[in-house]
């Protein structure tokens, strides 16, 4: 397989996990660590970025087409305003507390630093687990 397919392959599925459709882009990181070892921190790169940018896009149509979104990820949202969005990698949970941080208007690039801070955590562990990068790359990387 070549790098750069599959390091492609990797953003698009980080993007579309992180949007309101289902996937699991943690394990396609971990494949493509198993293939590509050398390419740990461009996998980290990427896939913490694509998965920011489809969070970003669950905040954007919140933000444009206003609904009914579950009382809790609203409340979180309301009470603690933007760092809530560390939580952007949980399953379900994160998806809604986007699109409740887009239909509360919270500050855009403010939201954009706490998503990619949490989301880079969680592909950090991935990385960590599978005992590719040492500790010290990744809180340089994040």
């Amino acid at each position: 397989m070549r790098p750069d397919v599959d390091l492609a392959g990797l953003f698009l599925s980080s993007f579309l996990s992180a949007t309101l459709l289902p996937g699991g882009s943690e394990a396609l990181l971990f494949a493509v660590l198993r293939v590509h070892p050398e390419q740990a921190l461009a996998a980290l790169s990427l896939a913490t970025v694509g998965n920011t940018l489809g969070g970003l896009t669950t905040y954007g149509m919140a933000r444009f087409v206003p609904q009914k979104l579950a009382e809790r990820p609203l409340a979180m949202a309301r009470r603690w305003g933007a760092p809530v969005l560390v939580l952007a990698w949980a399953p379900v949970i994160g998806d809604l507390l986007c699109a409740a941080a887009g239909w509360l208007r919270l500050p855009w690039l403010t939201s954009t630093f706490w998503m990619a801070i949490g989301k880079g955590l969680r592909y950090g562990g991935v990385l960590w687990l599978a005992g590719h990068v040492p500790v010290s790359v990744l809180t340089a990387a994040i």
